[in-house]
């Protein structure tokens, strides 16, 4: 069974909205906070500059929690009056800023720093699956990298397991739409220009080649086997 991290679980809960009691519950007992990194902002150079890890998680990833918070309350307070109007309506936000901390929060653990194994090609089952499905790690890359060139505007491209066949997948997202149902993440790359344009400008496809390099495929692994 996959299991969200205790910082992704609650979100998760509130976006699907199948339960309302479960939902207040969690928008009234949970203050989502912005995840610690385990490594330096500089520790992903030169794949990832200091500044643009420093701006992206401090600042973007915490507007998103800023604003989940928010939404949450004032969800919450919907339900409280009964005012199915406003639940309706905080809906896109919730979606929107939910799924924003939740697809950060999977995209540090994400990554390494190469001394810390970022980068090392994936072994063990996962491994042998990539293998299998694109013929090489190479293979596997070039149309990973294809389907995040092919995002028009914002949103993320994600290796994922299909949980009803056990198959591996690529598939992308537009915005902060956050992978559920299904499907279980594997590895996400944000297609965002605030994940690469201080660094790479309108040179994208550097970016997407050179974060292979600081991938976490350990917690990759980890994941698939879950």
């Amino acid at each position: 069974m996959f299991i969200l991290s205790p910082t992704v679980r609650p979100v998760l809960r509130a976006i699907t909205l199948n339960s309302k009691a479960a939902f207040t519950a969690s928008s009234s007992c949970n203050k989502h906070h912005l995840p610690d990194l385990h490594y330096d902002y500089s520790a992903l150079e030169p794949a990832i500059s200091g500044k643009i890890m420093e701006l992206h998680h401090s600042k973007h990833h915490q507007t998103y929690v800023n604003n989940l918070n928010e939404a949450e309350e004032k969800y919450a307070s919907a339900v409280h009056v009964n005012d199915v109007t406003q639940q309706i309506n905080l809906h896109a936000l919730l979606k929107f800023h939910g799924g924003g901390h939740i697809n950060h929060t999977l995209f540090w653990e994400n990554l390494a720093p190469r001394k810390n194994g970022g980068g090392i090609p994936p072994a063990g089952k996962l491994g042998d699956e990539i293998n299998k499905v694109w013929g090489s790690l190479d293979g596997f890359k070039k149309i990973f990298n294809a389907h995040l060139a092919g995002i028009q505007g914002s949103g993320w491209s994600w290796l994922v397991k299909d949980t009803e066949t056990g198959l591996l997948q690529i598939i992308s997202l537009p915005n902060q739409d956050p992978v559920i149902g299904k499907y279980k993440p594997i590895i996400g790359i944000d297609a965002w220009e605030h994940a690469y344009y201080l660094q790479y400008e309108n040179r994208k496809a550097e970016y997407f080649g050179a974060i292979w390099d600081v991938i976490n495929w350990k917690t990759a692994e980890k994941r698939f086997q879950d």
